[in-house]
């Protein structure tokens, strides 16, 4: 089971919207996963098209994450519905929901035991070795605080998204420091994933000119492909819908795209992560 979080400490980059593709591009290669929302704002849920039945939100699980039982709480997203899977068996792709609930773990006092709250509720639902999911998606709230360490804690990856912007490139190297002193003190075992570019504007020499600076700065740790700017997004993500199955050539190249980071995230990444520990 590959545990990615989805972290920036800069809001507004599109780091929900990358949680979304990755997941609409795991459901359409059949990969269970599941994606844990612990965003206070929850739109990640939103997007996923979850109708709850009286199950546990994220907060109230990692609140009580040594009895909790995250499969009993888990909702299977509305995406299911449109999914086309032409007599094959419909893949699995879970949410655990994100709420306001949570933000009373969003300060920057938690300590060990706090840290490894959603670690616990993971390992229960794995006591096992037999979870239903080879992927688990953790989109972040933009900061650094105890829900994003938490995250980190329960990760083996942490997957960076950035506009190609000044201040989010700069951010993006505060947050790889973090990393490594997060590693260093919490989770050894914790690398990261790559930096996705989001929201690239074709034609924006700025937006070049910046990709050109992240390639120098990061090199091997920028994945491909960059996410270009997309007009329709908000249009899909307001109808609770995969970007996989929305018409259009501009979303079918979206797809691709997702398809190929999805690949980079599980595959290509670990090799990224072995240089990154050398």
């Amino acid at each position: 089971m590959q545990v990615v979080s989805i972290s920036s400490l800069k809001g507004g980059v599109g780091k929900t919207s990358v949680t979304l593709g990755l997941a609409s591009a795991a459901l359409a290669a059949g990969i269970p996963t599941l994606v844990i929302d612990l965003d206070p704002h929850a739109d990640a849920t939103t997007g996923l098209g979850v109708a709850a039945r009286g199950q546990l939100d994220i907060g109230q699980l990692i609140k009580t994450s040594r009895k909790a039982d995250l499969g009993a709480n888990v909702v299977p997203s509305g995406w299911l519905a449109a999914h086309k899977h032409d007599g094959v068996a419909t893949p699995t792709l879970d949410v655990a929901m994100g709420s306001a609930f949570s933000g009373i773990y969003d300060r920057p006092d938690l300590g060990k035991r706090d840290l490894r709250r959603l670690a616990t509720v993971l390992a229960n639902a794995d006591r096992d070795g037999t979870a239903p999911y080879q992927l688990v998606l953790i989109d972040c709230p933009p900061s650094l605080n105890g829900l994003t360490r938490m995250a980190w804690t329960a990760s083996s990856r942490v997957l960076l998204v950035a506009e190609p912007g000044l201040f989010s490139v700069a951010g993006t190297q505060r947050t790889l420091r973090a990393i490594e002193l997060f590693r260093t003190e919490f989770a050894p075992a914790l690398v990261p994933a790559g930096i996705v570019a989001n929201r690239v504007r074709t034609g924006s020499n700025e937006h070049a000119y910046r990709l050109a600076e992240m390639n120098t700065m990061f090199g091997e740790l920028l994945l491909s492909p960059t996410i270009p700017e997309q007009a329709n997004w908000q249009q899909i993500q307001g109808a609770a819908h995969p970007v996989h199955q929305w018409p259009g050539d501009s979303a079918k190249n979206a797809s691709a795209l997702f398809d190929r980071l999805l690949d980079s995230v599980l595959n290509q990444s670990a090799t990224r992560s072995r240089l990154y520990r050398g």
